[in-house]
């Protein structure tokens, strides 16, 4: 019996984990595995553009990240308190490790979910169609109640309960190092709109000096509707006196549609009531005891492990 899980992101593979041995499919519209676990090379360097790091408040994770330094995957940055914990070779690097073994369809972007007699009928933008008895879904919560009311299924109110900041992610490559200060991570006294500010060589990731600069998500949606030029010139302005613009030798500008959820969903899944069981997790998904309260790498793990032993039983 076939599990599709919908999103490789982190939710997505910490599910397959717990379902390997099955029969299992996940389905990505991107390149690589990963969500917002990204990192971008950029001439020699590299830098992560998403989750800058993450930290751990729950058992489970801990043990993960217990495990996951052991074999070298991840190391502290910096932090006593709530350490903050870097994948070595950049946050992707640990979405890789993850998706060793796993069947990981890149490039497979699902458009419509359909109810079937025995389970769910997947199509893709590509023309394949995939079939499942069991069905997870971690793409952002907008885009699962797009994808489901497409074909037919509509149980979404929930899921449009889940709305969602963006950000603009700029990466700066520098002429020379100008670190931001001695962790290389700036989160507090910096200009209204900016969120962050993460350098990556001073994090150990890139043999070139970049940062990357966060907007916060009330910026983001405030400046939606300009063009990317616009924003990367309104993003320098803001941050000229921390990032003079005559060290800047080459940006670039990711755009996340999804990053913050402003409202999360106060359980780590969403369990539909249908014929044939279909959950919908990922980061948005919080447990009702999260001491964070928001959206993250840990509640998109624990979002995934939930939704994962919860699929094993029903599948028993």
């Amino acid at each position: 019996m076939t599990t599709v899980i919908i999103g490789a992101g982190l939710a997505g593979l910490t599910a397959a984990r717990v379902l390997q041995g099955k029969d299992v499919i996940l389905l990505d519209k991107g390149k690589s595995a990963g969500g917002r676990l990204a990192t971008r090379r950029i001439g020699n360097g590299k830098a992560d553009h998403g989750a800058q790091f993450f930290t751990v408040r729950t058992k489970e994770l801990q043990s993960a990240a217990e495990d996951w330094l052991k074999s070298g995957l991840i190391k502290k940055w910096f932090g006593d308190h709530h350490p903050r914990y870097i994948g070595v070779n950049g946050m992707n690097s640990i979405a890789k490790y993850l998706a060793e073994g796993l069947d990981v369809r890149t490039d497979t972007e699902a458009i419509k979910v359909s109810e079937t007699e025995k389970g769910y009928r997947i199509d893709c933008r590509n023309g394949e169609v995939f079939t499942a008895e069991y069905l997870l879904i971690t793409a952002p919560a907008p885009q699962a109640a797009a994808l489901l009311e497409a074909g037919g299924i509509k149980d979404t109110e929930e899921l449009k309960n889940i709305v969602f900041n963006p950000c603009y992610t700029a990466m700066l490559t520098l002429k020379e190092a100008q670190s931001v200060n001695q962790e290389g991570h700036l989160q507090s006294d910096l200009p209204e709109g900016i969120e962050r500010i993460a350098d990556q060589s001073r994090k150990g990731i890139s043999k070139e000096p970049i940062v990357s600069v966060y907007t916060t998500g009330k910026w983001a949606k405030q400046h939606e509707n300009l063009e990317a030029e616009e924003v990367l010139k309104k993003m320098l302005f803001l941050v000229k006196e921390i990032v003079p613009a005559d060290l800047i030798e080459e940006v670039q500008l990711k755009r996340w549609r999804y990053a913050e959820a402003e409202k999360p969903y106060p359980q780590s899944y969403l369990e539909l009531e249908k014929k044939v069981p279909l959950l919908v997790a990922g980061d948005a998904f919080l447990r009702s005891d999260d001491s964070a309260g928001k959206t993250r790498f840990e509640s998109a793990y624990i979002s995934g492990l939930d939704a994962g032993e919860r699929l094993l039983e029903i599948m028993r």
